[in-house]
């Protein structure tokens, strides 16, 4: 019933957008200090490596030895991916554009930063994130997607999932 109620309400999208605002402005500050301040990932991942020894390891092993074989050979990639990403998920989420693939993209990477032991507002993210991403295009019902969402679907020959919202059948 709730899962129906965020697909489907109009007042649920507008609490949605609110909540995806609020997100998206979060990605977006984030990724544009690190845009601006000249980021650089290889200390954060040192870090996160270190913390799966001792006695009671904050980070798993077999995220260490993928941050260690795959993620600091890589680093250069990882300091643009990480600012660009979240920098285009904050603008995703804001806008209302491809909302719910902003979600996903912003979930996978509070899921690293969860994965390499970092807290801070990452759980919170996540969280709010799943609820844009289970309410699926109803999330950008108020931004951009009303525009685009329908059109992709003419284009490609599929039904609108917006139902008897105005302007989109």
């Amino acid at each position: 019933m709730f899962v129906h109620w965020l697909r489907n309400n109009v007042i649920a999208s507008w609490l949605l957008a609110v909540i995806r605002i609020y997100v998206g402005f979060e990605w977006l500050t984030s990724g544009w200090g690190k845009l601006t301040g000249g980021f650089d990932a290889k200390g954060f991942l040192i870090g996160a490596i270190e913390k799966s020894g001792g006695e009671h390891p904050a980070v798993q092993g077999w995220w260490a030895s993928f941050l260690e074989h795959f993620a600091l050979p890589g680093v250069g990639l990882f300091n643009v991916l990480v600012p660009v990403g979240e920098v285009l998920v904050g603008l995703g989420l804001i806008v209302g554009l491809f909302t719910w693939t902003a979600a996903l993209f912003g979930m996978i990477m509070n899921l690293a930063f969860l994965f390499s032991g970092t807290v801070s507002s990452n759980p919170q993210l996540l969280l709010l994130q799943i609820f844009i991403t289970v309410a699926g295009a109803n999330a950008g019902r108020i931004g951009l997607d009303y525009f685009v969402l329908p059109y992709l679907r003419r284009l490609f020959g599929r039904k609108s999932d917006y139902g008897s919202f105005p302007g989109t059948r």
